[in-house]
């Protein structure tokens, strides 16, 4: 698949550049809510790949994006009001945020480089990124409006890094590094310090992602979804089956782990328990789903309080 190029081509380009280290405050508050819409990427009704968002259960399948080429790696910002993701749409892929229903599509990154992999700062102050303007594919961190783009891993060597994702309170930064073709799961402080290999496997891991309690990180290795404790011990494969299982996303709350997976056929979004047990599929059919992204709703402060409705999006398809 055209989009799966993006992983090939950061396993491996390597050009080294001269570049300029600057350094960033980490974010400081955390938001936890409860579980909302899905945000995905599908083929669905067209032969490019769009953002679409859907209820948890499938229902409401919405798209959002329209593109000429292909958007992806859609990221719900904390507040559950926006999604961030990337675009190739008019060249090289552009990180663009828009608001819940598809409205007020907008370039933030705006520049001639490859910029992929948006994530939110748990303050949504910021965004976190990918790009390879500085010759190789590494790690860096924008505000909301595209300002103060600043690099935070090193360019001087001819490694890549990239899906990077906060942790709950904003201090650091978990990322997939790719050296000699092996990818391994790094973690670094918030302004690219301390660059730690926490996975330290012989397989290729790729695909970090925080839980919202901070203690735990899923991952994928070898094509399985895997879960290791913050610091990387007690490394535990939770899919455990034959299947490509790949892009795993915590819900909100903290009781599932949504992913994609080909065990169907075509790759379906199935959620399971944080231990693996109880795999369901949740969007699945004849054409495929990925990437997925869980909305995150403000959870009521009075009993009597009803939880926030998603926007509705615009376009549908």
């Amino acid at each position: 698949m055209i989009r799966r190029s993006v992983l090939v081509v950061l396993a491996v380009v390597a050009v080294v550049l001269g570049c300029v280290v600057a350094s960033t405050p980490a974010g400081s508050s955390q938001f936890r809510g409860s579980n909302g819409k899905l945000a995905f990427v599908s083929q669905r009704g067209s032969t490019d790949w769009q953002i679409w968002t859907s209820n948890a259960d499938g229902s409401e399948m919405t798209r959002l994006t329209n593109d000429n080429n292909y958007s992806d790696y859609p990221s719900w910002s904390p507040d559950g009001m926006k999604l961030a993701y990337n675009s190739s749409g008019v060249g090289p892929n552009q990180i663009y945020v828009m608001n819940a229903d598809g409205t007020n599509q907008t370039n933030i990154s705006g520049n001639a480089s490859e910029n992929i992999f948006p994530s939110w700062s748990p303050d949504g102050t910021k965004i976190t990124f990918v790009s390879d303007r500085d010759g190789n594919y590494e790690i860096y961190v924008m505000n909301v409006d595209g300002s103060n783009p600043t690099r935070l891993t090193n360019c001087n060597n001819a490694d890549s890094d990239y899906s990077p994702s906060w942790s709950p309170d904003g201090t650091k930064i978990v990322f997939a590094h790719i050296g000699a073709g092996v990818g391994q799961i790094y973690v670094m402080n918030a302004d690219g310090s301390n660059q730690t290999n926490i996975s330290n496997n012989s397989s290729s891991d790729s695909s970090p992602s925080w839980s919202p309690d901070g203690t735990k990180i899923v991952f994928v290795s070898s094509s399985q979804i895997y879960v290791m404790n913050a610091d990387g011990s007690n490394q535990t494969n939770i899919s455990n089956n034959s299947s490509n299982d790949d892009t795993p996303a915590w819900s909100p709350d903290g009781s599932k782990i949504a992913f994609m997976t080909d065990r169907d056929g075509n790759y379906s979004i199935y959620s399971m328990n944080p231990d693996g047990s109880n795999p369901t599929a949740m969007i699945s059919g004849a054409d495929n789903y990925e990437d997925v992204s869980w909305q995150s709703l403000p959870i009521p402060t009075t009993t009597n309080s009803t939880p926030a409705t998603p926007v509705v999006p615009a376009f549908t398809g």
